[in-house]
């Protein structure tokens, strides 16, 4: 029975876990989001949130022991120096998991997890939305102006009306009796002019 087992196994041996959430830790830190499964996205926060926190501290210590989880020196150097900066003050909560829907092939439940601070799109879009404001007469104004057609504009300016061009004449054939009735009262009343 699992009762009170905290640690998720994801369905591997120790080794293959840690090198697993090593390898993911690494990419998380390098790339700043990653795509992954719900699970797998849950044991990352649990892995790599502490691995942040002493991050704030730089000593020998404290990069040793992180160079001992990533087992990758280059996404070390880029925690104690890029991440670091930028969390800063955070007192915790460095990442974020956002679901994302199943995967295709297993239907497996996919999510994103992502660090928090490193989210420029989210951060654009939020000022983006603040810097617009509503400009609903003048559009309505711009729009007219620009249906109006040039002839139109030519009629206003010297004072005179559009003529409108008489259409084509139409002709008057069995089918098109059948099919509008105004044309055959037309047709009827042409026969009864002429008798």
């Amino acid at each position: 029975m699992k009762h009170g087992k905290k640690v998720n196994h994801l369905g591997r041996k120790v080794a293959h876990r840690k090198s697993m959430l090593a390898n993911m830790a690494s990419s998380l830190i390098e790339n700043k989001r990653i795509s992954t499964t719900v699970a797998k996205a849950k044991a990352l926060k649990q892995f790599i949130e502490p691995l942040i926190t002493k991050s704030k501290n730089d000593t020998t210590n404290n990069r040793r022991l992180a160079f001992s989880a990533l087992r990758n020196k280059y996404a070390v150097a880029e925690l104690f120096r890029e991440v670091a900066q930028k969390i800063g003050d955070r007192p915790g909560g460095y990442t974020r998991v956002i679901k994302m829907g199943n995967r295709l092939g297993d239907n497996a439940s996919m999510a994103m997890i992502e660090l928090v601070d490193f989210n420029e799109v989210y951060n654009n879009e939020k000022t983006a939305a603040k810097k617009s404001t509503r400009r609903s007469r003048s559009r309505k104004k711009e729009a007219n102006a620009e249906t109006s057609t040039p002839t139109d504009k030519a009629a206003k300016l010297s004072g005179e009306t559009a003529v409108e061009e008489p259409h084509a004449p139409t002709l008057h054939t069995k089918a098109n009796k059948t099919a509008n009735p105004e044309v055959k009262n037309a047709s009827e009343s042409e026969k009864d002019d002429e008798e």
